[in-house]
C-alpha cells in the first residue's frame, strides 16, 4: 500500500482514503495506492467501497508537475479501469473540490455523492487541454451533450446541488462527519441491492440530438474563445460520445488530448499556470514575515475607479469608508456603487440580500478625522502628483500609527508620494484595473522605504479580494503602462504609415486580443490621452505618435462617449464602422509629416505592436522593475487582455525565438529608424548565447 493511501474496513464496507497534501493530487503514489486498495479488497468480507480524501478536499485533479515527464506506472486509465471494473460498488464521497482527474476518478465509481458545499468540475480548458481521463465520454452520457459542453468548454466547478440536478452527483450528504454519512450511504446501497451503475454502459441516442448542434455550437465557441483550439476539440470529444462506443470515443479523446498537451497553447497556458502562483511570491521577503490586520479600509475619491476598489472590499466582507471633498460627491459615488451592485443583481448573478450585506459595509464620509482606526486607506484621485501629496499628507496625520497608506496611481513616483508623510515604510503602491471590481490584475508597487510587512500584508489582502497580485519597482508607469507606451506609439505610427484603423485592430484581434488598440482608445476615451500628454510637460512629444488622436479630440471626436474617435459609433448598438473623415485625416497628417504610405502586411502590423512590449519588458528585467519574466506576462494576461494562448509577451517572445525578435528589431532600425528601435541589452544577449527568458528566471531565481 502506498504512504499516501491508507485502507481500512468499517462495518462491511470498505473505506479507501487518499492523504497527499495539500490537494490529493494524482501523482503516481496516490494512483498507486489507490489502484493496490481496490485490487486486494476484491477479496476481501467487504460488500462496498467507498474512496474519500483526507485534508480540505477529494483529489483535485492531475499532478501537473508530471506533464510533459515520462510516464510513471500505474496510469490514469489503469485506475480507473480497475474502479470501473471492480466486482464490488464503489462509492465516491466528495468534498472539497472533484477537479479535472478527481472528477474523472469519480465519475469511474458507480455512485457518487458529496457534502452540500463541494464542487466538481473539469478545467482542463483553462489550461489548453481537455480532460483526457473519460470526461468528455462520461460526462455527456449523464448529463446530456448541450449540459457537458457548457460544463467542459467553460471549465468552471459546479456546486453540488447543481451537478446533483444533472445527474452527475448521486446524493447530497447531510451531517458533519463524511466518512460516517459516506458509509451509511454505501450500506444503504447494498441493502437496497443498487446495481454496479457503470456510466460507459449508458448509450446517447444520436436521434436526441438536433441537426446542426455540433457545428453551432463551435461557432458560437470560435466567438468565445478567441483562437483557442481545446474549445473545438472538446466538441469533437462530446459528438463522439454521441455517435460512437465509450471505447471508440475514449480513443478519440486519448488522441486529441495527446494533441493538445504538445501545443503552443497549452504550453502557453500552463506557463500563465504557474506564472501566477509565482507572482504571488517576493523574493527577497523573509519566510515567516507577520502581516498586519486589515479590519477597515478608507478609498479616498469616489468615482468610477474608487467605488470600484470599495466594491472589492466589500465583496469580501470587510467594512470601507469611502472620503469624497463634499456631500454631493460622496452621495454620487455611493450611487454608482449602488447602481452597479442592481445590475449585478438583474443579471441573477446576486441576491437583494447579499447587496444589502454589501452596501452596508461600505460607508461615506467627507472628514479625514473620522479614518483614525482604518487599517488600510488607498487614494484613488486625480492622476496629479501634487494632489495626491496632498492626501498623503492628509492621511498620515489622520490614520493610526501602523496603518498602510498605498496609492492607486497609475504612473506617479511612488516614493514621492511617500515623502508627504512621516511614514514612508508605511507607503506602497496599490494599482487597480478599470473596473477595479471586475478586473483581476493588482500592481502592488514597492517604494524603497515600503516595510517587508507592509508587502507581505498587501499581497495577503490582494489574494483575499480576489486579485491576482504581481510585484513592481518604481518607475514611470510601472511594469504595465510603461510596457503599453511602445504598443500604443506604434498603433499611431502605422496608420501614418498607411495601415487603416481597421487593419491595425483586425491585426491585434486576430491575434488574440479582445479589443485591438485604436477601438480601446475610442473605448476609454482618447481625451483621457490627451490630457496626459498636456499634462507631462517634463518631455518632448514626438508628433508622429500622437497627432492623429490629438486631432480627433480637438475635433470632438472623444471616442465611443462622443459617438465618434478613430471609428463611427452606432448610438443604440455602439456598434464601430470605419469613418471615411478619419482616413483623410490621417493622410493629411502622413503628408504634413513628409511620410509617404504604403501596405502594409498583417504581420509587419503584429511584429510592431507586440515586439514593443517584448523589448521594453527585458528592459524591465535588467533594471530589476519586475522580479520575473512570468510576472510581466501575468500583468500583461490579467491587466491588458492579452491572450492567455499565447502566455504573455515574454513567453510570446521565447516562442517566437530571441534571435528572430532581435532580428526584427534591427530590421525595423533600418527600415523605420532607430528613434524607437533599439533591442535592449538583455534580450540581445540571451539571443547571442541561444537562451530565452525562461533560461534568465532560472538563473536568477
Amino acid at each position: 500500500m502506498s504512504s499516501v493511501v491508507s485502507y481500512e474496513v468499517v462495518k462491511n464496507i470498505g473505506v479507501i482514503k487518499v492523504d497527499s497534501p495539500p490537494v490529493n493530487a494524482l501523482s503516481q503514489a496516490v494512483r498507486e495506492g489507490i489502484l493496490t486498495a481496490v485490487q486486494n479488497a476484491q477479496n476481501d468480507d467487504t460488500e462496498a467501497l467507498v474512496l474519500m480524501c483526507e485534508g480540505r478536499t477529494f483529489i483535485a485533479g492531475a499532478d501537473i508537475t508530471e506533464f510533459g515527464k515520462p510516464p510513471k506506472e500505474p496510469s490514469l486509465p489503469d485506475v480507473l479501469t480497475a474502479l470501473e471494473n471492480s466486482s464490488k460498488l464503489v462509492v465516491a464521497a466528495i468534498h472539497g473540490t472533484a477537479l479535472g482527474g478527481g472528477f474523472e476518478t469519480a465519475l469511474c465509481c458507480h455512485y457518487r455523492c458529496a457534502i452540500a458545499s463541494a464542487k466538481v468540475g473539469l478545467p482542463e480548458v483553462k489550461l489548453g487541454l481537455l480532460p483526457g481521463a473519460g470526461g468528455t465520454q462520461r460526462v455527456p452520457r449523464i448529463a446530456g451533450a448541450k449540459a457537458a459542453l457548457d460544463m467542459i468548454t467553460k471549465g468552471d466547478p459546479v456546486a453540488a446541488n447543481k451537478a446533483s440536478d444533472m445527474g452527475l452527483i448521486d446524493e447530497v450528504l447531510s451531517g458533519d462527519d463524511l466518512q460516517a454519512a459516506a458509509v451509511a450511504y454505501a450500506q444503504d446501497l447494498v441493502e437496497s441491492g443498487a446495481p454496479l451503475k457503470r456510466v460507459r454502459d449508458i448509450t446517447i441516442d444520436p436521434a436526441s440530438i438536433e441537426p446542426g448542434f455540433f457545428d453551432g455550437y463551435r461557432k458560437a465557441l470560435a466567438k468565445r474563445a478567441r483562437g483557442q483550439i481545446a474549445q473545438d476539440r472538446i466538441v469533437s470529444c462530446v459528438e463522439a460520445a454521441v455517435n460512437k462506443s465509450m471505447d471508440d470515443g475514449l480513443a478519440v479523446e486519448r488522441e486529441l488530448f495527446t494533441e493538445l498537451v504538445t501545443s503552443p497553447q497549452s504550453r502557453a497556458m500552463r506557463h500563465a499556470f504557474f506564472a501566477e502562483r509565482e507572482a504571488a511570491k517576493i523574493k527577497d521577503l523573509p519566510k515567516g514575515t507577520p502581516v498586519r490586520e486589515i479590519k477597515k479600509v478608507a478609498i479616498i475619491g469616489g468615482g468610477t475607479m474608487g467605488g470600484g476598489i470599495a466594491m472589492c472590499f466589500a465583496n469580501a466582507g470587510i467594512p470601507v469608508v469611502m472620503v469624497e471633498i463634499n456631500d454631493e460627491a460622496l452621495e454620487r459615488g455611493l450611487g454608482i456603487i449602488r447602481k452597479n451592485y442592481t445590475i449585478t443583481v438583474q443579471k441573477g448573478r446576486l441576491s437583494e440580500q447579499d447587496m444589502g450585506k454589501r452596501m452596508e459595509l461600505i460607508s461615506g464620509t467627507t472628514d479625514y478625522a473620522d479614518l483614525g482606526d482604518v487599517d488600510l486607506a488607498i487614494e484613488a484621485v486625480f492622476e496629479n502628483p501634487d494632489i495626491k501629496k496632498e492626501v498623503f499628507a492628509k492621511l498620515d496625520a489622520a490614520c493610526k500609527p501602523g496603518a498602510i497608506l498605498a496609492s492607486n496611481t497609475s504612473y506617479q513616483d511612488v516614493n514621492l508620494i511617500a515623502e508627504a508623510t512621516k511614514r514612508p515604510q508605511d507607503v506602497v503602491g496599490m494599482h487597480f484595473f478599470s473596473p477595479a471590481n471586475v478586473m483581476k490584475l493588482l500592481e502592488v508597487v514597492r517604494a524603497d522605504k515600503t516595510a517587508d510587512d507592509v508587502l507581505a500584508t498587501v499581497m495577503q489582502i490582494g489574494k483575499k479580494i480576489g486579485k491576482v497580485c504581481a510585484l513592481s519597482r518604481v518607475c514611470y508607469g510601472f511594469i504595465g503602462n510603461r510596457m503599453l507606451q511602445g504598443y500604443g506609439r506604434q498603433a499611431h505610427m502605422l496608420l501614418l504609415d498607411g495601415a487603416t484603423p481597421e487593419q491595425v485592430d483586425s491585426a491585434a484581434e486576430e491575434f488574440g486580443m479582445a479589443m485591438g488598440p485604436l477601438a480601446v482608445g475610442d473605448l476609454a476615451g482618447l481625451d483621457i490621452g490627451y490630457k496626459a500628454r498636456q499634462a507631462r510637460t517634463d518631455v518632448e512629444h514626438d508628433p508622429k505618435t500622437h497627432c492623429i488622436a490629438t486631432a480627433l479630440v480637438e475635433m470632438g471626436r472623444m471616442g465611443q462617449k462622443s459617438g465618434a474617435g478613430y471609428y463611427k459609433y452606432d448610438a443604440a448598438t455602439r456598434a464601430r464602422q470605419n469613418d471615411p473623415e478619419v482616413e483623410a485625416l490621417i493622410r493629411d497628417k502622413a503628408k504634413e509629416l513628409g511620410i509617404e504610405q504604403r501596405e502594409i502586411s498583417k504581420q509587419e502590423i503584429v511584429d510592431r505592436l507586440f515586439f514593443p512590449l517584448i523589448n521594453e519588458g527585458a528592459l524591465i528585467l535588467e533594471e530589476g522593475i519586475a522580479q520575473r519574466p512570468g510576472d510581466i506576462d501575468v500583468v500583461y494576461l490579467y491587466g491588458y487582455g492579452f491572450p492567455v494562448a499565447k502566455g504573455g509577451p515574454m513567453f510570446y517572445a521565447d516562442e517566437v525565438g530571441l534571435k528572430n525578435v532581435v532580428a526584427r528589431i534591427n530590421e525595423f532600425a533600418r527600415t523605420l529608424g532607430e528613434d524607437y528601435w533599439q533591442p535592449a541589452p538583455l534580450l540581445v544577449k540571451l539571443a547571442s548565447e541561444g537562451k530565452t527568458f525562461a533560461d534568465w528566471a532560472k538563473e536568477n531565481s
